[in-house]
């Protein structure tokens, strides 16, 4: 057969040989030949399709190249590209016009503004002439660590009506209140008060200037005109030495798109103790900037009739260029002897029948039952009364929340952020967000993690406030389904942030906390007890929460199913300890020492746990499919999965998984006589393997009991409870340390210039978490029932004891504890996270 083939084989290639036309030479060709003109048709079709190749070919790649450009153009686009859903924000601020006005600007110690776009700002200054220094009034303004200040913050506010304030200075108290009055149709009115006292008897007569400005918002346009005193008042019976000092503003007259005509007018309680007034009207570039021009405004002016030296404003000055002389910046000032009071009264001019000014007795009555009312309220969510504690943890408790809600802002304006697909940061849309802020002197911006804590207590307080607050935050959402995790809108908060933190990257995304808060609000509650008006803000969030969801369970995932990994790490950072992993919230918390994409990070775990489980629950509310998320629930909480992801058999606890090294150190390089030190770098003395990371024993240890993944009668929750309370791992008597003493980077800088974060210090937010864990366990039958219960009732005695000792000490909530003394440290006031001590105080939990 194989003969065969071969021999049929050479025979068909002797005929195909065979039957080869013959070839015609050139000279036997006769130009009108048939076969000579078939040949050149040939040739001609040959060169026509090879030309036609060779186009094709080149237009393929053309194609190609230009489809290459398009898609990269794609990818560089999708960082700053809105998702594609109905917004989850009401469309404007007026449908809510409780909170319409408020004071959204909690980086000034006092502030005012609109939530709009564009909003009239008004804002507080002061300083006292008397003990002003050369080159130096000590001129407050920005909430500033630096003002040492004794004590300020919010004693009552209810994030709608009216708010009280006490800043304790070196020798002054003041009082700032405000109230809101609803009528007309753009947004209605509102008074604020400064009350200013001497601390000391000795004190009273001495002079202190208050300075209240009103100016636009970036972008914003309007007309503001102010109204001089002097103008305004009838002098017949005033001789000329008292005339001389009314040269301040009786009122603004302005007009925005916004707010219409409206009028601001200004009030002294007692004429005589009035010592001299002036006023501003000037231009100013930001609102970052009004400090500054009020400074480059003041003058030291001297009283033709009186003699008298005053530090005074110039009234209008704008510069020689400036031909409009519109001013945008205007500045009432009044100096006054100890104690002195300044009304300032907000009226629309579309609030028609207002009735008397709110001003005075007025004011009074009004602040008053809004005071009562908000006590009232107070105890019908908290329970403080039945809890048995005194009047001045009730009045902790009461301005712990108040500085939480106090501190809730509105911004506008666009981040700068980039993906791997852009050379630049490159901006994200201009838009609005309402949240609170971790801290109105170091952190008065939003920030995605904090704020699901902040909003567990927010939604205890005022659904419809929290609800605004996720809503804002989901519509900043991109088309991957990220959301930068801090946001820096506007001139005034991007001027209090260094260059090197304001870019967001879109690999990074904060713990998903909001799922905390959609947990607490909804666990345990009938659906016909949800009102209407929840469900349909559920509806709206749905799309929003699905590509949030999302983008955690693909963008995150690791090498193996069920495992995750944060991004962000620097695996080629030289001078870094331990490399920080920003994006999980915890910074310089210990990971890996070496990061790879192999790394398993068990609190990120235990966070989309919990996402699955609450989408699978807030499906089930609003009649979504919700399957898919359920079947990801029961995958991850599978304990035995977990187990053997997670579970180091040889040091009996839950750790992260990676590349490590147990033994780096920081090391000074040797450099030349004469030359500056180099900067101490990361030496390892060990070869790093790929293991558990149980060397270290802190707060991501927990996870698992945190979330409430554990079976009751888990053995590894045994455990975990006897480590808890192990004084030598995490226990102290102010509450868990963030990091065991026995953990090789306890309490070590992370660089020579980064003291230690979350390697030791106490801090509230994880604290909570714990303790509302361990009340769950202490309710569920199990043979760790009792333990928990133990530990839950320490623990919440310790934290509570502390943190109120520490305010009572210092008069502040610290953004974090010592672990060795309890001492407030890190910057204050913290009333973010820290305020879930109020939480712990009332045992609220869900």
């Amino acid at each position: 057969m194989t003969g065969g083939n071969k021999k049929t084989h050479v025979a068909g290639a002797s005929d195909v040989k065979k039957s080869r036309p013959k070839v015609l030479k050139s000279s036997d060709q006769s130009p009108h030949s048939k076969n000579g003109a078939s040949t050149k048709s040939n040739v001609a079709t040959k060169k026509k399709h090879k030309i036609g190749s060779l186009y094709t070919g080149v237009g393929v790649v053309v194609i190609g190249i230009v489809s290459w450009f398009v898609y990269q153009g794609y990818l560089e686009t999708r960082v700053n590209s809105p998702l594609i859903e109905n917004k989850v924000v009401f469309p404007s601020s007026h449908d809510f016009p409780e909170r319409y006005w408020g004071s959204f600007r909690p980086g000034v110690y006092f502030g005012m503004k609109s939530r709009d776009a564009h909003s009239l700002l008004a804002g507080l200054m002061w300083f006292m002439p008397d003990l002003a220094e050369a080159g130096n009034l000590n001129l407050r303004h920005l909430c500033d660590q630096g003002d040492n200040l004794e004590q300020y913050g919010w004693k009552e506010h209810d994030g709608r009506n009216f708010g009280v304030q006490v800043i304790i200075d070196k020798f002054i108290q003041l009082e700032t209140s405000f109230i809101t009055k609803l009528g007309g149709n753009h947004g209605g009115d509102w008074t604020a008060r400064i009350q200013v006292e001497p601390r000391m008897k000795e004190l009273v007569g001495q002079q202190v200037t208050l300075f209240f400005y009103l100016t636009m918002d970036d972008n914003g346009k309007g007309l503001l005109q102010p109204i001089r005193m002097i103008d305004n008042m009838d002098t017949s019976g005033i001789d000329a030495n008292q005339s001389a000092k009314f040269l301040g503003l009786s009122a603004v007259h302005g007009h925005t798109e916004r707010l219409g005509d409206f009028r601001v007018s200004f009030h002294h309680s007692d004429q005589k103790s009035i010592v001299h007034t002036a006023f501003l009207s000037t231009t100013v570039a930001s609102p970052n900037l009004v400090k500054d021009a009020l400074q480059s405004g003041l003058r030291l002016m001297e009283d033709k009739r009186t003699k008298e030296r005053h530090i005074s404003l110039a009234g209008v000055l704008f510069s020689k260029e400036d031909t409009l002389k519109q001013p945008n910046f205007v500045v009432h000032q009044v100096t006054g002897k100890l104690p002195l009071q300044l009304e300032v009264v907000y009226e629309s001019n579309s609030f028609v029948e207002r009735g008397t000014m709110l001003r005075g007795e007025a004011y009074d009555v009004l602040l008053q039952k809004y005071r009562r009312e908000f006590r009232n309220q107070f105890e019908s969510k908290f329970h403080f009364q039945k809890k048995g504690f005194s009047d001045e943890e009730h009045d902790f408790a009461v301005s712990a929340m108040s500085n939480l809600i106090g501190g809730i802002g509105y911004f506008y304006g666009s981040s700068k952020v980039q993906s791997i697909y852009n050379k630049e940061p490159v901006p994200y849309w201009n838009a609005p967000l309402y949240t609170a802020v971790p801290s109105r002197s170091f952190f008065p911006r939003g920030f995605l993690w904090d704020e699901g804590f902040h909003n567990l207590i927010i939604s205890q307080w005022d659904r419809e406030i929290s609800f605004d607050i996720m809503a804002h935050w989901f519509d900043l959402m991109n088309v991957e389904g990220w959301i930068p995790r801090e946001q820096i809108l506007g001139s005034e908060a991007r001027a209090r942030v260094p260059d090197e933190f304001v870019v967001q990257r879109n690999n990074q995304g904060n713990p998903p906390t909001f799922f905390l808060v959609l947990d607490a609000m909804f666990k345990n509650r009938p659906v016909r007890d949800i009102s209407t008006l929840e469900l349909e803000q559920l509806n709206g969030m749905w799309p929003r929460l699905v590509s949030w969801y999302n983008w955690f369970n693909t963008s995150l995932h690791g090498p193996e199913p069920g495992s995750y990994y944060w991004r962000g790490r620097d695996i080629a950072s030289v001078r870094e300890l331990n490399p920080k992993s920003l994006s999980s919230g915890l910074d310089d918390y210990p990971r890996a020492s070496h990061p790879t994409p192999d790394e398993r990070h068990l609190d990120l775990r235990c966070w989309i746990t919990l996402a699955a489980k609450v989408m699978t629950s807030i499906a089930d509310i609003i009649g979504r499919d919700g399957r898919k998320y359920q079947e990801a629930f029961v995958f991850l909480s599978d304990n035995k999965l977990l187990n053997a992801q997670h579970w180091s058999p040889t040091a009996k606890r839950y750790a992260d998984f990676g590349l490590h090294s147990s033994n780096v150190t920081l090391r000074r390089p040797k450099s030349n006589p004469g030359q500056p030190k180099p900067d101490k770098i990361r030496v390892v003395l060990e070869e790093p393997t790929f293991r558990f990371v149980d060397d270290t024993f802190g707060y991501v240890n927990l996870f698992p009991l945190i979330i409430e993944i554990l079976q009751p009668d888990s053995p590894q929750l045994g455990q975990l409870l006897l480590d808890l309370r192990n004084p030598n791992l995490l226990w102290t008597k102010y509450g868990l340390r963030s990091l065991s003493k026995t953990s090789p980077l306890y309490n070590k800088r992370n660089t020579e210039h980064d003291p230690p974060y979350w390697r030791g210090p106490i801090w509230i937010n994880l604290n909570y978490l714990v303790v509302r864990a361990l009340h769950h366990y202490s309710t569920v039958e199990g043979p760790h029932q009792t333990r928990a219960t133990i530990i839950y009732n320490e623990l919440r005695e310790n934290l509570i004891t502390n943190i109120f000792r520490e305010y009572k000490r210092t008069g502040y909530i610290w953004e974090q504890y010592n672990d060795a003394t309890g001492a407030g440290q890190g910057c204050r006031p913290f009333t973010g996270w820290s305020t879930l001590v109020l939480l712990l105080m009332s045992e609220t939990y869900a």
